[in-house]
């Protein structure tokens, strides 16, 4: 029943991650030009991360995203099981909310400024699959490694974990929106492409692989890195109880 409430909890994560972040995208634009929609795109999933830190965190440590989970797995944080099921949960996580935002903007007849529900793309790189790749194995490693480290408990960083994990989050958006749109979320790419290719455009699907290998990479990447860089390190030691008073011989004496 544990498992089953922590697949539950990573669906519904990943469902408002892409509800948010990718509709945000979708109503306000997302080009580098126009700063506004790509400060406020940046801002949503950054957002996103910080509630659901809070709010699922405690139930299953609010990964919502494969990349995370391998880079948790490969540490020694999770079991293999729960590794896929973590994967398949937030895979349809991410095509519920992809389903919310196809059923919000046909109903209401909202522009969709991407044309692609806030799918990734390689146009702003020229459709360089290698650049596309190397941004994200990037992007990921830096999002994971801070994971890594804020979430240790050798560092102790205790409550402030989901804040600084979702200003991560929007800092990598922040460079990588006008390149690949980042995902450095498998789920987060497969939802909003195969919503995409429903609606006519198979264009993401293309290019979908650089979504899935480079934030896995990255991922893989991260979590050998904080392994080796955390090896050695010892856990941080609880403040010893204060003393209590021992009032035995007081109340000896006045007698």
């Amino acid at each position: 029943m544990a498992s089953i409430k922590k697949y539950v909890a990573e669906f519904i994560g990943t469902m408002v991650l892409v509800t948010l972040g990718c509709g945000t995208a979708m109503l306000v634009g997302c080009d580098a030009v126009n700063g506004g929609g790509y400060i406020l795109t940046a801002l949503a999933f950054g957002l996103v991360i910080v509630g659901m830190a809070y709010s699922i965190g405690n139930i299953s440590g609010c990964h919502i995203n494969p990349a995370v989970s391998l880079g948790v797995l490969i540490s020694g944080g999770m079991t293999v099981t729960d590794f896929f099921g973590y994967i398949i949960s937030q895979c349809l996580g991410a095509l519920a909310g992809s389903g919310i935002l196809a059923a919000i903007f046909s109903l209401g007849d909202v522009a969709d400024k991407t044309g692609g529900f806030g799918s990734n793309g390689l146009a702003g790189v020229n459709d360089s699959a290698a650049a596309g790749l190397l941004v994200e194995i990037v992007l990921t490693c830096i999002f994971v490694l801070t994971i890594l480290g804020v979430t240790s408990k050798k560092a102790g960083h205790g409550s402030f974990a989901g804040l600084v994990i979702g200003l991560t989050l929007t800092l990598v958006h922040i460079l990588g929106i006008g390149l690949t749109g980042t995902s450095v979320n498998p789920a987060r790419s497969i939802g909003p492409a195969i919503a995409s290719a429903i609606n006519g455009n198979s264009d993401p699907l293309g290019s979908l692989w650089v979504f899935i290998v480079g934030p896995f990479i990255g991922a893989a990447i991260a979590a050998c890195v904080y392994k080796f860089l955390e090896s050695g390190a010892e856990e941080p030691k609880e403040a010893p109880a204060p003393a209590k008073k021992n009032t035995n011989n007081k109340n000896s004496k006045k007698k």
